[in-house]
């Protein structure tokens, strides 16, 4: 089903159209009636933008048990051995579902054609040519826009709507202490109040709309750092809202820097996947010298840390002040016939900006790609707060540790998605406000209008300042001094952005004066956005400053090593921040 009018109420409310998003719609029971709520086009996700395909043990030569090992390798001590186990047992049952659903991989003499990513023990990654993401999300959306009980509904989620005493926006609207208290608590509070839904912007107006329960399938939140390979939509909202709403977080620190993304002036930081190192590109420095042998013994195939850090660590020694410094990806040892066949859109996209990888090597250099932290879940994809699930790059499930294996994430969405079908709701459901598409929205006056227009600068100048700011305190190499200053910087943009007309106005919306508003649903996304990157950069910031130790995507220059004694996971719930027991 398509757009408007929307219900009043549903069973299940999924937010997000993403691989994960679309998968979880499709396994919930067919009699319920389904809400997939997307602020973009539904082919425009970072799922869609996944190159290097998704990880199966299929092959004759590997099994579950060494895809179980290579991931808990990766995950350097923090992985939850049972979710990692589900993850890789059900990962070829999950590849014939899409196969099913009409997924075109790649094929090799009849068979499942594999290739051979980093840190992975066997050729294991499926894919369908470089743009695997893609076929994925189309085949999903075809079999979403085919079920009478799934509405697709183009809007933008403020929050979870929340049980409260005093009126649920306000409540969910505020912003809270500036800082995380690192000794307030040394266990989860139990959250007895059940999500009741979402308050969603849709046409210029607010909404509250009723569920039994919600999935949260938002996906990452590259958008936080000034260099990322996630498209402008990432932007950390599941994981904000559910901190907002007192939902479990965890392992927030843990930011997967991608090595190689293309860097030219002007261009979109687009990923050269590590499928294109593992088909025989090298990393090559202005010299032409290979240098990654250098940092690991597996050279460009170590984990993606550890190359991401060996092209900064030998950027800082060349080009010490050079922002826009980079390295090169040489794919001139791979036969041209296998360079077209494998990564034809890679060419396409290099080719559009001047580089012809097939005659001369790719400028590249690491850039924010993946989050490994989100709200935790357990193996059923239920968070902390009952009716609140979580699913995909949102969710921590256990499965990624400290450092997620390649190809590993697509396939976290599908196993992890499927594990609704077995989906029971509540009883008795909640009952909705019935407001949704009660009445018109109100034309704002030509003095809104350009207070609107007033306000939209301001926030697209905040969320530039949010990336930088990130990027520099918390990106590869983090220090102590460095994130203090940070962290104090954020609290102070908070401050202003709660002071701000329109987060005045919506602080004092209900659910009876909410068909009174109309504000452009476009400045309520991106307020929303802004008010998300700001809650999500200074997470990220705190955990990162708790961390005093070194582990898979967290680095502190000022801790280089790992520590024994930090291995266990960094859990934030409201305003407490503490350390589980050693894993």
């Amino acid at each position: 089903m398509s757009d408007s009018p929307i219900f009043p109420q549903f069973d299940v409310i999924v937010i997000g159209g993403g691989a994960a998003g679309l998968y979880s719609a499709l396994c919930l029971p067919d009699h319920f009636r389904v809400g997939l709520v997307t602020k973009e086009p539904l082919s425009l996700s970072a799922s869609d933008w996944a190159q290097g395909g998704i990880a199966a043990a299929i092959a004759p030569d590997d099994s579950p048990t060494l895809h179980y090992q290579d991931t808990l390798q990766a995950g350097v001590g923090l992985c939850d051995s049972a979710a990692v186990e589900m993850l890789v047992e059900q990962a070829p049952q999950c590849i014939q579902d899409l196969v099913t659903m009409g997924v075109a991989f790649d094929q090799h003499q009849s068979h499942l054609a594999l290739t051979l990513e980093a840190a992975h023990s066997r050729r294991r990654v499926l894919h369908a040519a470089d743009t695997t993401g893609r076929a994925v999300v189309t085949a999903l959306t075809q079999q979403v826009l085919r079920q009478p009980n799934i509405q697709v509904i183009s809007g933008y989620v403020l929050d979870l709507w929340m049980p409260t005493d005093t009126d649920p926006f306000h409540t969910n609207l505020d912003l809270g202490p500036g800082s995380l208290n690192p000794s307030a608590a040394s266990t989860a509070s139990p959250h007895s109040q059940p999500c009741r839904g979402v308050i969603l912007a849709y046409e210029d107006r607010v909404h509250w709309l009723a569920a039994a329960v919600v999935v949260l399938a938002t996906g990452g939140g590259g958008q936080v750092f000034a260099q990322t390979t996630n498209p402008s939509l990432s932007t950390g909202d599941g994981v904000a809202m559910g901190w907002r709403a007192g939902a479990l977080l965890r392992d927030l620190e843990f930011v997967q820097f991608h090595p190689t993304a293309l860097t030219l002036p002007g261009a979109p930081r687009f990923l050269i996947s590590e499928a294109v190192r593992g088909e025989g590109a090298h990393l090559i420095d202005d010299t032409g010298k290979r240098f990654a042998d250098a940092y690991h013994p597996d050279g460009e195939l170590a984990p993606r840390d550890v190359v991401s850090r060996a092209i900064f660590t030998h950027l800082q020694t060349t080009h010490p002040d050079d922002a826009t410094a980079h390295v090169w990806l040489d794919l001139r040892a791979i036969a041209p016939d296998t360079i077209q066949r494998r990564f034809p859109n890679i060419v396409q996209v290099c080719q559009d900006w001047g580089v012809d990888p097939f005659q001369e090597p790719i400028p590249v250099a690491p850039a924010a790609h993946y989050w490994m932290g989100g709200v935790s879940t357990d193996l059923s994809s239920q968070t902390s707060i009952p009716h609140l699930y979580a699913v995909g790059e949102t969710a921590s499930t256990g499965v990624h540790g400290a450092n997620r294996l390649a190809s590993n994430s697509l396939l976290e969405c599908i196993v992890f998605g499927a594990q609704l079908k077995s989906l029971s709701l509540p009883t008795p459901a909640p009952e909705g406000p019935g407001n949704s598409g009660a009445l018109p929205p109100i034309s704002g006056t030509a003095l809104q209008l350009e207070a609107w227009a007033t306000q939209q600068d301001h926030l697209h100048r905040l969320r530039e300042r949010i990336a930088q700011l990130t990027w520099h305190s918390a990106g590869i190499s983090r220090t102590q001094t460095v994130m203090e200053g940070a962290i104090a910087q954020l609290q102070t943009w908070r401050d202003e952005f709660s002071a701000l007309p329109l987060s005045q106005q919506l602080a004092s919306l209900s659910i009876e004066s909410a068909r009174a508003i109309a504000v452009p649903q476009a400045l309520l996304r991106q307020w929303g956005e802004t008010r998300n990157l700001l809650d999500i950069a200074l997470l990220i910031l705190q955990c990162a400053h708790f961390r005093t130790e070194s582990r898979g995507g967290h680095y502190r220059a000022d801790f280089p090593q790992t520590q024994e004694d930090w291995r266990g996971h960094t859990l934030v719930q409201q305003q407490h921040l503490w350390r589980s027991n050693l894993l």
